[in-house]
């Protein structure tokens, strides 16, 4: 059976593909927005967080044996506490100046931390099992769907919507907002402003290693699995909106499927069709789609 001369198998398998891409540009694109839309600082650090989360699975199980499932709690929080330590120490003292320099500033450290493990670690990727658990698939008749790919798509899109639901439906959600736009008066409140920005950048960096760990298996650990990636999470952030969380859910799922499909009909186009709807977009609405003008 075809679909516009398609085999439905391969347009299916495609769409698997993009959706589980879709997953991870939602992930990371989360939470550069999370640390964009509440800190005002564009974090280039992303792609060696979502990086480094996969190293801390890796290390996890090598060296304290500790499997997946642990380090889906443990890896996350692992390099949160490493972004905390970089918010403290650097970034809390550009939060006045112009965006400029907080991107510069991550740009140097992302490529430090990638040339660090690229030096321990080369460039080759390592093997990480995915979980007995999860292993195996199902045949649905018109496409086989493995397991652990149908895990990580589900549980991507939970971890997106809970994140939405915390920062736009709770009390939570609301000092985080009304700390950025007016820190004074949320602090006269008796909350504390600079450990509510420092606990809000780690969770966004805490979001990149999750993903990182939910990519292990699937992508191998390799100290440049971040570097690419990020240009392309880049440009989900600038089409969904700087920092719309819900822009980023939709557009990182939305154009994962979009790029998937473009490998069906013209291959040539997908590793630029993400770029070039960027374009039209920027052009059209320089907001984003879900973006409010300032």
């Amino acid at each position: 059976m075809t679909i516009f001369g398609v085999p439905t198998q391969a347009l299916f398998g495609q769409l698997l593909i993009g959706l589980i891409n879709g997953a991870f540009y939602a992930l990371l694109s989360l939470g550069l927005s999370v640390i964009f839309g509440l800190l005002n600082i564009i974090n280039f650090t992303h792609g060696a967080q979502y990086m480094m989360g996969a190293f801390a699975a890796y290390f996890l199980l090598n060296w304290a044996g500790l499997g997946y499932w642990w380090a889906l709690l443990v890896a996350p929080v692992a390099v949160a506490i490493t972004g905390i330590a970089l918010e403290r120490t650097t970034l809390k003292r550009l939060y006045q100046l112009d965006h400029l320099y907080g991107l510069l500033l991550t740009f140097g450290f992302a490529l430090i931390i990638q040339g660090l493990f690229r030096h321990q670690y080369g460039s080759s990727g390592l093997p990480y099992a995915m979980p007995a658990e999860l292993a195996g698939g199902r045949n649905l008749g018109f496409m086989f769907l493995p397991n652990y790919r149908a895990w990580v798509i589900v549980f991507s899109l939970a971890v997106c919507l809970t994140t939405w639901y915390v920062i736009e439906r709770t009390r939570l959600g609301s000092y985080l907002r009304a700390a950025t736009e007016n820190p004074s008066l949320v602090q006269a409140f008796g909350i504390n402003v600079p450990r509510m920005i420092t606990l809000t950048y780690g969770f966004g960096v805490g979001l990149a290693a999750l993903a990182g760990v939910l990519a292990a298996p699937i992508y191998q650990v390799n100290p440049l699995m971040g570097a690419d990636l990020i240009i392309v999470v880049f440009a989900v952030v600038v089409i969904g909106g700087l920092g719309s969380i819900m822009g980023s859910i939709v557009t990182g799922f939305g154009l994962g499927v979009v790029e998937g499909f473009t490998k069906v009909f013209y291959p040539e186009a997908s590793n630029t069709v993400i770029f070039v709807i960027m374009a039209v977009v920027l052009l059209l609405r320089p907001a984003g789609l879900f973006g409010r003008a300032s």
